[in-house]
């Protein structure tokens, strides 16, 4: 197993805050985007966390991310948006879109919003959470399709055509364990091939194919050619396909070469429907009454959608974040280059603040 190397959120905070304002960032968008990656792994999805930093500092470099870019609504009625991400980076954009929907939700019901022009937005799920702090229903997903739009294969099918396309969605519990779906259609996310290629670990097997076609466990294999597998076969294949169609709303297909996706999300007011009080007292007696049934055979619990992440977070709040020592000397890269220190020095006192 590959060596680790333990932080505290407040330091790997301050870690990817420091990276991408000496990188071009404006404070507030690097203060936004690093919550939201250390956010992810104290919810336990190390995938989508602070191993992503290299890739966002080769896409300002090259040009892909505009740092300190803010976005844009285009279009917009009472109760949708259409939002231009300006090339920002996508964590910013779709927690500003988040709250913009919550906002209109409230006064609108609900609110819809089709997001463009931006990049990777990070854990899904983050913004679904979001969501339900607010008292609404959300539901959050990205889309991408067509010849060539990434590794994972149609039912059916021989080639890649789809990203990994996931859906998250969020429902107030009126505690800190809200009830949180979050997966990609793909039966394996690619950043968690991510992480276990940097810890040097095989991954389950049904998650990929090698660049032959054959089944594979080895990372390696996925990276030289090789292709994901929808999760449910024709069920998870279906699902991929529509998050495609929800993202196609904001515009971005091409009838020429079969191409669509995008980032769509909703938010759905509780109160609008039934008193948020009582309807999250009934959600709560709802899943617990769930998760008294009788574990089978091999299983200590039942768990609800939410449960997994609101543990994690309790325990590496307390005792840190784990980060393999790949990641952290390709950070440490990073600091090299932009002639910057990732010592506890450069913990401020909000950063502690934020992780109470």
């Amino acid at each position: 197993m590959e060596k680790t190397h333990l932080f505290h959120a407040p330091h790997l905070h301050a870690i990817a805050r420091t990276i991408f304002v000496a990188a071009g960032a404006s404070t507030h968008i690097a203060n936004d985007v690093a919550e939201i990656l250390v956010k992810a792994h104290l919810a336990g999805h190390d995938s989508h966390g602070v191993l992503r930093i290299p890739a966002y500092i080769r896409g300002i470099n090259d040009g892909h991310i505009k740092p300190s870019a803010e976005p844009e609504i285009v279009a917009e009625t009472d109760n949708t948006l259409r939002v231009d991400g300006k090339g920002a980076f996508g964590h910013y954009v779709s927690r500003w879109s988040i709250r913009k929907a919550i906002e209109k939700a409230k006064t609108s019901a609900s609110c819809c919003v089709s997001i463009f022009n931006t990049g990777h937005i990070g854990r899904l799920g983050e913004y679904a959470e979001e969501a339900a702090g607010a008292g609404c229903i959300g539901l959050i997903t990205v889309g991408m399709g067509g010849k060539g739009a990434g590794p994972t294969v149609p039912y059916g099918g021989s080639q890649g055509t789809f990203s990994t396309n996931p859906i998250a969605i969020g429902v107030p519990t009126g505690d800190d364990t809200p009830f949180i779906v979050d997966y990609a259609t793909s039966v394996i996310a690619e950043g968690k091939i991510q992480v276990a290629r940097s810890k040097g670990t095989e991954l389950p097997e049904g998650c990929i194919l090698d660049k032959h076609g054959a089944p594979s466990t080895t990372p390696a294999d996925f990276y030289d050619g090789g292709a994901l597998l929808a999760f449910g076969k024709h069920k998870g294949y279906a699902l991929a396909m529509f998050t495609c169609l929800l993202g196609g709303l904001a515009g971005t297909f091409d009838a020429e070469t079969g191409r669509m996706g995008g980032i769509f999300m909703q938010t759905i007011d509780v109160n609008a429907f039934t008193p948020i009080a009582e309807y999250q007292k009934g959600v709560r007696a709802f899943l617990d009454v769930i998760k008294g049934t009788p574990p089978a055979s091999g299983f200590d619990e039942v768990l609800a959608p939410g449960d997994f992440e609101s543990r994690y977070r309790v325990e590496r709040l307390k005792n840190g974040i784990e980060i393999p020592g790949t990641i952290n000397n390709q950070l440490q890269e990073c600091a090299e280059n932009l002639n910057i220190s990732l010592g506890e020095e450069i913990v401020e006192a909000e950063d502690k603040a934020r992780y109470q």
